[in-house]
């Protein structure tokens, strides 16, 4: 029995309860998958219900759109989201300190913010056929912004950040599996048990236990501070440069 926590007939994000420990979130978006302001919005208002909800454990981030996990940010609509994104900061601050598990189930391409979504969850799977990672920042003239600058040398290392990044190239799941960006390269046909029996074993266990053991992870490998998310999304931000049509170099700072 599911649980819809929201009231519209078809949000651009929805919520469903497997159980009151089991929650998964869907992106529902098409064609694209685009995270839009209405995405945001949408996605905003569950993580707060998420987060007032002491019963949560586990909750699973997926796609109802086939080729796309979430495509990129929607440039065309950039004024809209407000400057310096605060939502989404917020957002995902209320994610990463969350004593909830979050887990992503990767099918399509994840791809500029849907990456950034990802890489500030606990835990990746990916379908090996259809699951494409990357950000494309760089071949716009501007840097992820969003906390893939911070977040994705955790789980890659410095020198493969900087290939995934730099390159602005587009990776498989394999790949992506082989440098820690996931946690496992899966058959299609398989993610969805593995990502279902991993969810399950998790909301069955105990929850201060679970919480405990995101707090000592982070406190072992602490979070970006919210100073250095904000610098490097002012350093080159979107909105100013889609304004000005792109135009300039990205500021330079001196050594």
């Amino acid at each position: 029995m599911t649980e819809s926590a929201t009231g519209m007939s078809r949000p651009p994000v929805h919520a469903l309860r497997s159980s009151p420990a089991y929650w998964r979130v869907t992106f529902d978006n098409p064609p694209l998958n685009l995270y839009d302001p209405e995405v945001e919005s949408a996605l905003a208002g569950i993580v707060d219900r998420l987060i007032d909800d002491p019963e949560v454990k586990v909750v699973v981030f997926d796609s109802a759109v086939p080729d796309f996990f979430m495509a990129h940010l929607n440039l065309g609509r950039i004024e809209e989201f407000g400057e310096g994104m605060p939502t989404w900061f917020a957002l995902i601050d209320k994610l990463v300190r969350a004593p909830f598990i979050t887990v992503g189930s990767i099918r399509g391409r994840a791809r500029g913010i849907g990456n950034e979504l990802l890489a500030a969850l606990d835990v990746r799977f990916a379908a090996k056929e259809t699951a494409v990672l990357g950000q494309l920042e760089i071949g716009t003239a501007i840097i992820p912004g969003c906390g893939g600058m911070q977040r994705l040398p955790r789980l890659t290392g410095r020198a493969r950040a900087l290939e995934i990044i730099a390159s602005g190239e587009d990776y498989d799941a394999d790949t992506a599996g082989l440098y820690g960006w996931v946690n496992r390269s899966v058959p299609d046909a398989e993610l969805d048990a593995l990502v279902e029996r991993f969810a399950q074993r998790i909301a069955s266990f105990d929850a201060e236990a679970l919480a405990a053991v995101k707090e000592i992870l982070d406190e072992q490998y602490p979070r970006p501070s919210a100073e250095s998310l904000a610098a490097t999304n002012a350093r080159c931000s979107p909105a100013r440069r889609f304004r000005n049509g792109c135009a300039g170099p990205l500021r330079r700072r001196r050594r």
